[in-house]
């Protein structure tokens, strides 16, 4: 808009001064409208650079000096054209520097510079003017709606980019701690069923090979499923992860507990019925995170799985042990037990563990499905 009325000025300059040519006494209106030429163009460029108080106040002050300025290009005789587009000039600024009460008034002052011409020309040319102003006024007013429209457009699109870019950032970063559960859960349970059994192996070797050989090849079952596992965390980067039901996969699970020298029993109550593949997902992480926990730190005699279907709407699983007991796992300290709060939490679901030295641990969750 700045640079359109600077041209638009020069424009109007230059009619002047070819009209003014025919003139008695051309240089008058010609200095005249120079020099409002000139305030119009960098007087105008200045006050429009203003913040947005300041600029109210200095576009006030720009209209009571330019107004004047037109009544004075008509008084030292120049009538024609191009003195008029000066008048639509200041209207279009007023439009851009003023509320719009005070760029009516000035649409509504401007056409009265034609009074002192002669009855039926002046009403004539005044009305012209009338109109030519008002039209001024409200191509103006659109175009800065226009502007305004496409500042807020351009600003609410850079809103969307940063916003795409914190959900990205935060998307690749969910994804991150899923697979980083997924390798803690999956890979680690196998890894310490594994390790627990070469021990064991190890430590009957020479008095039993018989047994130390069984002990080797539930090792190398184990070890099996944990290549198996990292497969799957791979696959599930490209693909939904596809999970056996949960009361067989829990069955596995206290099998292999059992197997590395810790009886464990599961019990399933309430009607099972099909859950979710998250919920699945989170209950079976909490008994491998629980059973992972019984093998490596609890010293416990036995454990137990139960899974039970609720009526309310929800599905409890909890694993307990008859073990030594840690505050360190009731305090939530280890990755896994984050992990696991994670996933419940995403479910709308909780988490509790309960462990006193001495007394054993229990950890529970509870999930919608």
């Amino acid at each position: 808009m700045t640079r359109a009325l600077a041209v638009l000025t020069c424009g109007a300059f230059i009619t002047l001064v070819a009209e003014a040519t025919g003139l008695e006494h051309p240089l008058p209106p010609i200095a005249v409208a120079l020099v409002f030429s000139l305030v119009a163009v960098l007087g105008f460029r200045w006050v429009d650079r203003q913040e947005p108080r300041r600029r109210r106040r200095l576009g006030v002050l720009y209209v009571l000096v330019q107004l004047p300025m037109t009544y004075l290009v008509f008084m030292t005789g120049s009538v024609g054209v191009g003195a008029t587009l000066l008048t639509l000039v200041l209207v279009s600024q007023s439009v851009l520097l003023l509320p719009l009460p005070g760029a009516v008034v000035v649409a509504a002052v401007v056409p009265l510079v034609h009074l002192g011409m002669p009855m039926a020309d002046g009403l004539r040319t005044m009305l012209g003017t009338y109109v030519a102003a008002a039209f001024t006024a409200v191509v103006t007013e659109l175009l800065r709606r226009e502007q305004r429209a496409r500042a807020e457009l351009a600003r609410a699109n850079a809103r969307l980019r940063d916003n795409a870019a914190q959900l990205e950032e935060l998307a690749t970063t969910r994804e991150r701690n899923r697979v980083a559960r997924d390798i803690h859960d999956g890979l680690g349970h196998h890894l310490t069923v594994v390790q627990m059994q070469v021990q064991a192996a190890r430590a009957v070797l020479a008095a039993d090979p018989a047994r130390a050989d069984a002990v080797l090849a539930k090792a190398q079952q184990q070890s099996t499923e944990a290549l198996a596992e990292v497969r799957r965390s791979v696959a599930a980067l490209r693909e939904p992860r596809v999970v056996p039901p949960l009361p067989e996969a829990l069955e596995a699970l206290v099998g292999d507990t059992s197997g590395a020298g810790i009886p464990t029993d599961l019990q399933v109550t309430g009607t099972a019925r099909p859950l979710g593949a998250d919920a699945e997902e989170s209950l079976f992480r909490t008994a491998q995170e629980g059973l992972t926990n019984v093998r490596k730190h609890a010293a416990a005699a036995s454990a137990s799985v139960v899974l039970a279907y609720g009526d309310d709407g929800i599905v409890r699983l909890e694993v307990r042990d008859d073990g030594c007991g840690t505050a360190e796992l009731a305090d939530g300290a280890g990755f896994g037990l984050l992990g696991l709060r994670e996933r419940a939490a995403r479910l709308g679901g909780s988490v509790d563990v309960v462990s006193r030295p001495g007394s054993g641990t229990t950890v529970r969750v509870a999930v919608p499905g």
